[in-house]
Protein backbone atom coordinates (compact mmCIF):
# COMPACT_ATOMS: atom_id res chain seq x y z
CA UNK A 1 0.00 0.00 0.00
CA UNK A 2 1.51 3.27 -0.59
CA UNK A 3 2.29 5.91 1.54
CA UNK A 4 -0.12 9.05 1.33
CA UNK A 5 2.05 11.21 3.86
CA UNK A 6 5.22 10.83 5.35
CA UNK A 7 7.37 12.95 7.54
CA UNK A 8 10.95 12.92 7.82
CA UNK A 9 12.38 14.31 11.23
CA UNK A 10 9.28 17.45 11.43
CA UNK A 11 10.56 19.95 13.87
CA UNK A 12 8.87 23.35 14.61
CA UNK A 13 10.12 25.87 17.09
CA UNK A 14 8.68 29.41 18.35
CA UNK A 15 11.40 31.20 19.66
CA UNK A 16 12.71 28.94 22.33
CA UNK A 17 9.67 27.01 22.33
CA UNK A 18 9.89 23.75 20.73
CA UNK A 19 6.29 22.82 19.17
CA UNK A 20 7.45 19.31 17.55
CA UNK A 21 10.23 17.55 18.04
CA UNK A 22 11.64 15.24 15.12
CA UNK A 23 8.07 13.84 13.96
CA UNK A 24 8.10 10.73 12.15
CA UNK A 25 4.70 9.89 10.80
CA UNK A 26 3.48 7.30 8.30
CA UNK A 27 -0.20 7.19 6.98
CA UNK A 28 -1.43 4.74 4.03
CA UNK A 29 -3.47 4.77 1.57
CA UNK A 30 -7.55 3.96 3.08
CA UNK A 31 -6.24 4.23 6.47
CA UNK A 32 -7.95 6.77 9.18
CA UNK A 33 -5.01 7.48 10.81
CA UNK A 34 -5.83 9.10 14.91
CA UNK A 35 -3.69 11.91 15.70
CA UNK A 36 -4.08 11.57 19.88
CA UNK A 37 -2.63 14.32 21.60
CA UNK A 38 -4.38 16.62 24.72
CA UNK A 39 -4.31 20.51 23.63
CA UNK A 40 -0.98 21.77 23.04
CA UNK A 41 0.46 18.63 22.07
CA UNK A 42 1.15 19.78 18.51
CA UNK A 43 -1.61 19.05 16.61
CA UNK A 44 -2.83 21.69 14.98
CA UNK A 45 0.73 22.40 14.26
CA UNK A 46 1.76 18.98 12.28
CA UNK A 47 -1.07 19.74 10.16
CA UNK A 48 -0.91 23.22 9.40
CA UNK A 49 2.45 22.28 8.58
CA UNK A 50 1.15 19.60 5.95
CA UNK A 51 -1.56 21.64 4.41
CA UNK A 52 0.34 24.50 3.99
CA UNK A 53 -0.39 26.89 6.70
CA UNK A 54 2.54 27.11 8.23
CA UNK A 55 6.15 26.18 7.70
CA UNK A 56 8.64 23.33 9.28
CA UNK A 57 11.72 25.08 10.74
CA UNK A 58 13.72 21.49 9.55
CA UNK A 59 12.94 18.17 8.48
CA UNK A 60 10.58 17.74 5.69
CA UNK A 61 7.68 15.65 4.40
CA UNK A 62 5.95 14.24 1.59
CA UNK A 63 1.92 14.09 -0.01
CA UNK A 64 1.72 11.55 -2.25
CA UNK A 65 5.12 10.98 -2.47
CA UNK A 66 6.05 14.56 -3.51
CA UNK A 67 8.14 16.34 -1.10
CA UNK A 68 9.23 19.84 -3.73
CA UNK A 69 7.11 22.93 -2.63
CA UNK A 70 5.98 23.25 -6.59
CA UNK A 71 4.82 19.34 -6.82
CA UNK A 72 3.40 19.78 -3.08
CA UNK A 73 1.19 22.74 -3.71
CA UNK A 74 -0.05 20.58 -6.82
CA UNK A 75 -1.16 17.92 -4.74
CA UNK A 76 -2.51 19.53 -1.86
CA UNK A 77 -5.39 19.71 -4.81
CA UNK A 78 -6.17 16.46 -3.80
CA UNK A 79 -7.00 17.08 -0.04
CA UNK A 80 -9.87 18.44 1.70
CA UNK A 81 -8.92 20.00 4.56
CA UNK A 82 -10.90 21.18 7.74
CA UNK A 83 -8.30 23.21 10.18
CA UNK A 84 -9.77 25.32 13.20
CA UNK A 85 -13.56 26.50 12.20
CA UNK A 86 -13.75 26.91 8.51
CA UNK A 87 -14.83 30.82 7.41
CA UNK A 88 -18.58 30.55 6.44
CA UNK A 89 -20.97 34.10 5.73
CA UNK A 90 -23.53 33.97 8.50
CA UNK A 91 -25.98 35.97 6.32
CA UNK A 92 -25.25 33.87 3.42
CA UNK A 93 -27.01 30.74 3.15
CA UNK A 94 -25.90 27.18 2.68
CA UNK A 95 -26.37 26.80 -0.43
CA UNK A 96 -24.66 30.27 -1.09
CA UNK A 97 -21.77 29.93 0.71
CA UNK A 98 -21.06 26.42 -1.11
CA UNK A 99 -21.15 28.37 -4.04
CA UNK A 100 -19.06 30.94 -2.85
CA UNK A 101 -16.36 28.76 -2.52
CA UNK A 102 -16.96 27.10 -5.64
CA UNK A 103 -16.23 30.35 -7.98
CA UNK A 104 -12.97 31.26 -5.69
CA UNK A 105 -12.23 27.83 -6.10
CA UNK A 106 -12.70 27.49 -10.14
CA UNK A 107 -14.54 24.03 -9.23
CA UNK A 108 -16.83 23.57 -12.51
CA UNK A 109 -20.00 22.01 -11.93
CA UNK A 110 -22.96 23.96 -10.05
CA UNK A 111 -24.97 21.05 -9.68
CA UNK A 112 -22.17 19.36 -7.56
CA UNK A 113 -23.14 21.73 -4.07
CA UNK A 114 -26.27 19.47 -4.26
CA UNK A 115 -24.56 16.28 -4.64
CA UNK A 116 -22.74 16.63 -2.19
CA UNK A 117 -24.85 18.32 0.12
CA UNK A 118 -27.02 15.43 -0.20
CA UNK A 119 -24.07 13.21 0.47
CA UNK A 120 -23.57 14.99 4.02
CA UNK A 121 -27.23 15.25 4.84
CA UNK A 122 -27.80 18.77 4.19
CA UNK A 123 -29.72 18.94 1.26
CA UNK A 124 -32.47 19.74 3.09
CA UNK A 125 -30.93 22.60 4.94
CA UNK A 126 -29.56 24.62 2.23
CA UNK A 127 -31.85 27.43 1.85
CA UNK A 128 -30.69 27.72 5.71
CA UNK A 129 -28.73 31.15 6.80
CA UNK A 130 -25.57 29.87 7.95
CA UNK A 131 -26.05 31.48 11.07
CA UNK A 132 -29.34 29.74 11.95
CA UNK A 133 -27.46 26.50 11.68
CA UNK A 134 -26.75 23.82 14.83
CA UNK A 135 -23.32 23.17 15.41
CA UNK A 136 -23.84 19.55 14.36
CA UNK A 137 -24.83 21.13 11.01
CA UNK A 138 -21.74 23.52 10.54
CA UNK A 139 -19.45 20.88 11.29
CA UNK A 140 -21.12 19.20 8.38
CA UNK A 141 -21.18 21.95 5.91
CA UNK A 142 -17.10 22.16 6.75
CA UNK A 143 -17.30 18.47 5.94
CA UNK A 144 -19.17 19.32 2.51
CA UNK A 145 -16.83 22.12 1.84
CA UNK A 146 -13.95 19.84 2.55
CA UNK A 147 -15.19 17.33 -0.17
CA UNK A 148 -16.02 19.68 -3.21
CA UNK A 149 -12.70 19.16 -4.60
CA UNK A 150 -13.56 15.15 -4.40
CA UNK A 151 -10.22 14.93 -2.45
CA UNK A 152 -8.03 11.55 -1.85
CA UNK A 153 -7.26 12.91 1.46
CA UNK A 154 -8.72 14.46 4.01
CA UNK A 155 -7.12 16.12 6.87
CA UNK A 156 -9.43 16.92 9.73
CA UNK A 157 -8.57 19.31 12.94
CA UNK A 158 -10.71 18.13 15.81
CA UNK A 159 -14.01 17.87 13.72
CA UNK A 160 -16.24 16.42 16.31
CA UNK A 161 -15.31 19.02 19.28
CA UNK A 162 -17.88 20.41 20.69
CA UNK A 163 -21.03 18.23 19.22
CA UNK A 164 -23.90 16.20 20.74
CA UNK A 165 -24.10 12.79 21.21
CA UNK A 166 -26.41 12.60 18.01
CA UNK A 167 -23.54 14.88 15.83
CA UNK A 168 -20.70 13.05 16.96
CA UNK A 169 -22.10 9.57 15.52
CA UNK A 170 -23.29 11.61 12.52
CA UNK A 171 -19.90 12.55 11.30
CA UNK A 172 -18.16 9.32 12.59
CA UNK A 173 -20.61 7.75 10.05
CA UNK A 174 -20.30 9.98 7.16
CA UNK A 175 -16.32 9.46 7.48
CA UNK A 176 -16.75 5.88 7.47
CA UNK A 177 -19.06 6.40 4.51
CA UNK A 178 -15.92 8.04 2.86
CA UNK A 179 -13.59 5.88 3.68
CA UNK A 180 -15.09 2.62 2.35
CA UNK A 181 -17.09 3.72 -0.19
CA UNK A 182 -15.10 6.67 -2.29
CA UNK A 183 -11.17 4.96 -0.48
CA UNK A 184 -10.46 8.80 0.78
CA UNK A 185 -7.54 8.16 3.77
CA UNK A 186 -8.16 10.46 6.73
CA UNK A 187 -6.14 11.87 8.86
CA UNK A 188 -8.22 13.27 11.92
CA UNK A 189 -7.10 14.87 15.21
CA UNK A 190 -9.05 13.84 18.59
CA UNK A 191 -8.54 14.00 22.11
CA UNK A 192 -11.71 12.59 22.27
CA UNK A 193 -10.33 8.90 22.59
CA UNK A 194 -13.63 6.94 23.05
CA UNK A 195 -15.07 8.27 19.63
CA UNK A 196 -11.68 7.91 17.94
CA UNK A 197 -11.03 4.15 18.55
CA UNK A 198 -14.56 3.70 16.82
CA UNK A 199 -13.29 4.97 13.71
CA UNK A 200 -9.28 4.83 13.05
CA UNK A 201 -7.56 1.99 11.95
CA UNK A 202 -4.03 3.19 13.31
CA UNK A 203 -2.76 6.47 15.32
CA UNK A 204 0.05 8.53 16.04
CA UNK A 205 0.49 9.46 20.07
CA UNK A 206 1.59 13.18 20.41
CA UNK A 207 3.07 14.75 23.67
CA UNK A 208 4.70 17.79 24.35
CA UNK A 209 5.51 17.68 20.63
CA UNK A 210 7.10 14.53 20.66
CA UNK A 211 5.59 11.36 18.83
CA UNK A 212 5.56 9.05 21.44
CA UNK A 213 4.43 6.10 19.19
CA UNK A 214 2.87 4.87 15.89
CA UNK A 215 0.71 1.96 16.40
CA UNK A 216 -2.42 0.16 14.23
CA UNK A 217 -5.28 -0.19 15.99
CA UNK A 218 -5.22 -4.15 15.78
CA UNK A 219 -2.40 -3.99 17.72
CA UNK A 220 -4.15 -1.20 20.68
CA UNK A 221 -6.76 -3.63 20.84
CA UNK A 222 -4.44 -6.47 21.30
CA UNK A 223 -3.41 -4.62 24.48
CA UNK A 224 -6.70 -3.06 25.36
CA UNK A 225 -8.35 -6.42 26.11
CA UNK A 226 -9.91 -7.36 29.12
CA UNK A 227 -8.33 -9.37 31.51
CA UNK A 228 -8.45 -10.58 35.10
CA UNK A 229 -6.09 -9.86 37.78
CA UNK A 230 -5.31 -12.08 40.48
CA UNK A 231 -2.92 -11.32 43.43
CA UNK A 232 -1.70 -14.18 45.31
CA UNK A 233 0.40 -15.39 48.11
CA UNK A 234 2.27 -18.49 45.61
CA UNK A 235 2.22 -16.53 42.70
CA UNK A 236 4.90 -18.80 40.60
CA UNK A 237 2.26 -21.93 41.80
CA UNK A 238 -0.56 -20.71 40.48
CA UNK A 239 1.19 -19.68 37.06
CA UNK A 240 1.93 -23.52 37.11
CA UNK A 241 -1.32 -24.01 37.50
CA UNK A 242 -2.79 -21.66 35.13
CA UNK A 243 -1.02 -23.93 32.32
CA UNK A 244 -1.18 -27.19 33.51
CA UNK A 245 -4.86 -27.34 35.05
CA UNK A 246 -6.56 -24.85 32.65
CA UNK A 247 -4.11 -24.66 29.66
CA UNK A 248 -3.43 -20.78 29.71
CA UNK A 249 -0.54 -19.50 27.91
CA UNK A 250 -1.59 -15.71 27.59
CA UNK A 251 -0.84 -14.48 31.11
CA UNK A 252 1.80 -11.93 32.64
CA UNK A 253 3.24 -12.44 35.91
CA UNK A 254 4.23 -8.89 37.78
CA UNK A 255 5.47 -8.05 40.83
CA UNK A 256 4.02 -8.22 44.19
CA UNK A 257 2.41 -10.86 43.68
CA UNK A 258 0.35 -10.46 40.65
CA UNK A 259 -1.07 -11.96 37.57
CA UNK A 260 -2.91 -10.53 35.05
CA UNK A 261 -4.99 -13.26 32.68
CA UNK A 262 -5.68 -12.34 29.02
CA UNK A 263 -7.48 -15.41 28.10
CA UNK A 264 -9.90 -16.62 30.38
CA UNK A 265 -12.56 -16.35 28.01
CA UNK A 266 -14.73 -14.70 30.88
CA UNK A 267 -14.71 -17.10 33.67
CA UNK A 268 -12.94 -16.08 36.37
CA UNK A 269 -14.67 -18.22 39.10
CA UNK A 270 -12.49 -21.58 37.47
CA UNK A 271 -9.49 -19.41 38.22
CA UNK A 272 -11.04 -18.60 41.53
CA UNK A 273 -11.60 -22.10 42.36
CA UNK A 274 -8.43 -22.92 41.60
CA UNK A 275 -6.41 -20.70 43.21
CA UNK A 276 -8.71 -21.62 46.56
CA UNK A 277 -8.39 -25.54 46.08
CA UNK A 278 -4.63 -25.49 45.50
CA UNK A 279 -4.66 -22.95 48.74
CA UNK A 280 -1.93 -20.65 46.47
CA UNK A 281 -3.34 -17.82 48.76
CA UNK A 282 -5.91 -15.60 47.18
CA UNK A 283 -6.07 -11.98 47.98
CA UNK A 284 -7.72 -10.26 45.29
CA UNK A 285 -9.62 -11.37 41.83
CA UNK A 286 -11.17 -8.34 39.62
CA UNK A 287 -12.00 -8.37 35.68
CA UNK A 288 -10.32 -5.33 34.41
CA UNK A 289 -9.82 -3.70 30.78
CA UNK A 290 -7.78 -1.05 29.36
CA UNK A 291 -9.36 1.56 27.08
CA UNK A 292 -8.02 3.98 24.62
CA UNK A 293 -7.69 7.14 27.00
CA UNK A 294 -5.83 5.17 29.59
CA UNK A 295 -3.07 3.49 27.34
CA UNK A 296 -2.76 6.72 25.91
CA UNK A 297 -2.28 7.98 29.64
CA UNK A 298 0.02 4.78 30.71
CA UNK A 299 1.66 5.53 27.65
CA UNK A 300 2.81 9.66 28.60
CA UNK A 301 3.21 8.69 31.90
CA UNK A 302 -0.25 9.77 33.85
CA UNK A 303 -2.05 12.93 34.12
CA UNK A 304 0.64 14.69 35.36
CA UNK A 305 2.46 14.57 32.26
CA UNK A 306 -0.77 16.17 30.64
Amino acid sequence: MKEIIKTYKLSKTYGKDTILSDINISIKQGDIYGLVGNNGAGKTSLLKILTGQSEATSGSFSLFSKSSNKDLSRVRRRTGVIIESPSFYSNLTVEQNMEYYRIQRGIPGKDKIDKILKEVNLFDAKKKKFNDLSLGMKQKLGLALAMMTEPELLILDEPINGLDPYGIIEIRNLLLKFNKEKNITILISSHILTELSNIATCYGFLNKGVLVEEISADEINEKCKSFLEVKVRNVNKLATLLEEKLGYKDYKVLPSGVIHIFDYNRESEKVSELAVYNKVGLIELYEKSINLEHYYMSLIGGIENV
